[in-house]
């Protein structure tokens, strides 16, 4: 597994937040997890050190490190 550039995917993507150390994206184009290479809803981006989630409605999501950034894939 290689690592994920949002900017490769960008035409794939809709961006709904971006505080600069993190971001929120949709998967318009039924892009595949690189992680499970099943469809995901939501990317979040972070590239603080710690960040809290809230609550979820307990949907799956998978996790990918790279040096650059964690990304969270929700489905």
């Amino acid at each position: 597994m290689s690592g994920f550039d949002v900017h490769d995917h960008r035409h794939e993507l809709k961006q709904l937040r971006d505080s600069g150390a993190t971001s929120l994206w949709e998967n318009r184009e039924e892009m595949a997890c690189p992680v499970c290479e099943g469809v995901f809803s939501r990317l979040f981006v972070t590239r603080q050190t710690g960040t809290t989630f809230p609550e979820n409605d307990g949907a799956r999501f998978c996790l990918l490190r790279d040096e650059d950034a964690v990304y969270l894939f929700r489905h």
